[in-house]
């Protein structure tokens, strides 16, 4: 029988500290949510390796320490309401909505957010809410966001999303160039967003979240 509180204890000691993070709050929700229960069954075994989880048609459930380090830039709050742009099968969502007043968990692939509903009914997340749509257009009716989070790699961020950011509001995403990525942290005031960078990391580019190219003749 496999030890899953081991492995997350695991997890978090060779993973998440070593990275710089420290922040209680996240500590706490990485060794309490069971990451085995939001990935499919047959990968259950991989849940807590330190590299990102493959689920198939370009998406991933990122490496742990790239999601504890988006959240250590990010310093979610009890106060604020959080976007989790493609959630996948939920366990970022679920991450946050232990560190969030509420999350909103936005999934395209209805058969992952229908995986992530059951498991967030299963882990007793009852403040993550679930949206089904296109992960580039946001979830505008439940915002606008204190912090929104992208859970994939992008080369832009559409316009649509930026708006559903609060002013004062941070977002988290990362920008890919080739193979190499880095994270930076948006702070969005009036119309502008300024972007910081945090950290380098990698996963596949999120449909929606490509920069179209230009035409040449």
């Amino acid at each position: 029988m496999v030890d899953y509180t081991a492995r997350r204890t695991m997890m978090v000691d060779t993973q998440v500290r070593p990275a710089d993070v420290t922040k209680f709050n996240i500590i706490d929700a990485m060794l309490t949510v069971a990451r085995e229960e939001f990935v499919p069954a047959a990968q259950r075994e991989a849940a807590y390796m330190g590299e990102n989880l493959d689920l198939g048609q370009g998406r991933v459930v990122l490496e742990p320490r790239t999601l504890a380090k988006m959240l250590d830039a990010l310093a979610v709050s009890r106060s604020e309401l959080v976007l989790d742009v493609g959630c996948a099968m939920g366990y970022s969502a679920a991450v946050i909505a232990h560190m969030a007043e509420a999350v909103v968990a936005l999934e395209q692939d209805e058969a992952m957010a229908a995986e992530a509903q059951e498991a967030f009914v299963a882990t007793g997340a009852d403040n993550a809410v679930m949206h089904v749509g296109p992960l580039a257009d946001g979830a505008p009716s439940h915002g606008p966001y204190d912090v929104i989070v992208i859970e994939g790699g992008v080369s832009t961020v559409p316009e649509a999303l930026l708006d559903q950011l609060k002013d004062g509001g941070r977002i988290a995403a990362l920008f890919m160039d080739g193979e190499l990525g880095e994270v930076r942290i948006g702070y969005k005031r009036g119309d502008t967003i300024s972007w910081r960078m945090a950290f380098n990391a990698s996963a596949p580019v999120l449909d929606g979240f490509k920069r179209e190219k230009a035409f040449q003749l």
